[in-house]
């Protein structure tokens, strides 16, 4: 059973492997600290409790995973994100993703379309003690418009295209992680970034592999 610290080793060797796609030599040490400090078997049905620090995804239930630690750590460093930034996550999945967040930001919002995961998710998140963790059901398409504008969004389920209202909802200045491109098979990392000026540009990082994001209008349920 691999544990926590060999899972960063793993998360560093593979940032080696990727430094020349994703810009960078290493991830900052903030965002290593929070995987180090969120316990990732907490989240992971007991079936792969064993599995739980493996440097890949795993079944969650619903058809959903919880995504790779290596893929959690570098959209969590691509945000940039600081002490005092407000979080949209679309998908919350596990909650993984939101926990690692609150390690780093102020506060985080997370929105699932699936009510059995989101249900799950923050109740695993209110007994880990993630206070700075809000949940809703919903359509994440849509995002989370009460508390927005957003220091920065992170979408955890891949979209043919970048949804317009996630794009109002992030701040001037600020960026978005997102996996683009179709439902099934591979997609790519995108780092969307909007400017002062209010201009949106995008940059590719690497091919990743994620489960579709269920929005505009759909409903999920399990």
């Amino acid at each position: 059973m691999s544990s926590q610290k060999q899972m960063l080793q793993d998360i560093e060797r593979e940032v080696d492997s990727t430094r020349y796609m994703i810009g960078r030599s290493a991830l900052s040490q903030q965002v290593m600290d929070a995987l180090l400090a969120v316990p990732r078997d907490a989240f992971v049905p007991l079936s792969e409790r064993r599995c739980a620090y493996y440097n890949g995804p795993l079944p969650i239930g619903c058809g959903q995973t919880i995504s790779q630690p290596y893929i959690v750590a570098l959209m969590t460093d691509l945000l940039y994100a600081d002490s005092n930034d407000v979080i949209l996550e679309v998908g919350t999945g596990s909650g993984y993703q939101a926990a690692v967040l609150s390690q780093v930001v102020r506060q985080v919002y997370s929105i699932e379309i699936i009510e059995t995961l989101s249900q799950r998710a923050s109740e695993t998140l209110s007994r880990l003690g993630y206070e700075n963790v809000d949940c809703r059901c919903g359509d994440g398409y849509l995002g989370w418009p009460e508390h927005a504008p957003y220091d920065g969004i992170l979408v955890t389920a891949a979209c043919p295209e970048i949804p317009p209202p996630l794009i109002s909802q992030l701040k001037s200045g600020a960026r978005m992680v997102m996996p683009v491109g179709p439902s099934f098979g591979y997609q790519e990392l995108v780092l969307v970034e909007k400017h002062d000026t209010g201009e949106v540009s995008e940059r590719k990082i690497l091919d990743v592999s994620f489960v579709p994001l269920t929005g505009n209008h759909e409903r999920g349920s399990c």
